[in-house]
């Protein structure tokens, strides 16, 4: 059974960094591993310092000896991948044509209600998300990792992934609906021109199938999201107040959505200050009262704080000093 790691937060506090770094920490510590890059930004490649594209990519050097922790008979592996948005929308611009053509077909009119409904979820704007979650219940269902860990998209696409299963749950149901009444009015108008022969070539239901299968996919992927005995959001923040405060409302966010949360990662807290360096001094005492906040703010989470690194985290062994300060456990 796969389990799942999501890293949430708003843009820039280190998600890439955190989940390439758990990832990492599991892979050496015996589990077969993947990492998912859903950030349109797509910076996976550069903190792991490989090319990575649509398809998982296995990497050398991790899971091995190197990393095989005291007790574990063998090394994992860990793969990465970096979802491309693009790879996914033909699918869904093919469901929109579909229904699109058979109402205009049968002539059907949609209210401003029945409008609102079907594209209340903003796609294709959201096609990101949507193939975020697709690609989740892919990734599970094949079975061929342990654990899967997500790199999420900012903290608005983040809430929208997670709402997008019931968003478009209803899209789909309407648009079904829609959808078999033009199928009947169509049949119905061929039948009194052509009589038998109208039903001679008519199209199959691969479209409507695909509708359903969709749809079932998200309920799917909404299982999995909610399942707190497979799936972990974590939460990333940086050693400030109004980052706090934004945090606290993704948590509650979250938890309304029955979404599993046990800890924060403060990340880029100023650890080692030169003494004499008041301004390092100042900066150093912030940071401990900022975690202390967040501590107090979140007494029922685990609070992991990550140190301030001089450059960015790139490379396998930069990442793999990060992961040490990470959990093991997913």
């Amino acid at each position: 059974m796969t389990d799942c790691i999501f890293y949430g937060g708003k843009g820039g506090v280190g998600k890439t960094t955190c989940a390439a770094a758990t990832a990492v920490r599991l892979a050496d510590a015996g589990r077969e591993t993947l990492v998912v890059s859903t950030d349109p930004a797509h910076s996976l490649s550069d903190s792991l310092e490989v090319d990575l594209g649509a398809e998982p990519r296995e990497l050398e050097g991790v899971g091995d000896e190197r990393g095989r922790e005291p007790g574990s008979d063998s090394g994992g592996s860990l793969w990465a991948v970096e979802i491309d948005p693009d790879t996914q929308k033909e699918r869904y611009e093919k469901l929109a044509r579909a229904l699109a053509t058979d109402l205009r077909s049968a002539g059907i009119r949609l209210d401003d209600e029945e409008v609102r409904r079907l594209f209340a979820s903003g796609a294709p704007a959201g096609s990101d998300e949507i193939a975020a979650l697709d690609l989740l219940v892919e990734y599970v269902d094949e079975g061929d990792w342990d654990v899967v860990v997500f790199d999420t998209a900012p903290t608005g696409h983040t809430l929208r992934l997670f709402d997008m299963p019931e968003v478009m749950g209803l899209a789909l149901e309407t648009a079904q609906s829609l959808r078999g009444q033009a199928k009947r009015i169509g049949n119905a108008a061929r039948t009194a021109v052509l009589g038998p022969m109208s039903m001679m070539g008519s199209s199959s239901d691969d479209e409507e199938e695909s509708l359903e299968a969709f749809r079932t996919r998200l309920e799917r992927a909404r299982d999995l999201l909610t399942d707190p005995e497979r799936t972990e959001f974590r939460v990333v923040l940086l050693p400030e107040r109004m980052a706090i405060a934004e945090s606290e409302r993704l948590v509650a966010t979250l938890r309304e959505a029955h979404v599993r949360v046990d800890r924060l990662v403060v990340n880029r807290v100023f650890e080692d200050p030169e003494d004499d360096c008041s301004r390092c001094q100042s900066r150093h005492e912030r940071h401990r009262e900022r975690v202390a906040e967040v501590r107090e703010t979140f007494p029922d989470l685990e609070v992991v704080t990550l140190p301030e690194r001089e450059g960015e985290v790139q490379g396998l062994e930069a990442v793999a000093e990060i992961a040490a300060r990470l959990p093991a456990e997913a």
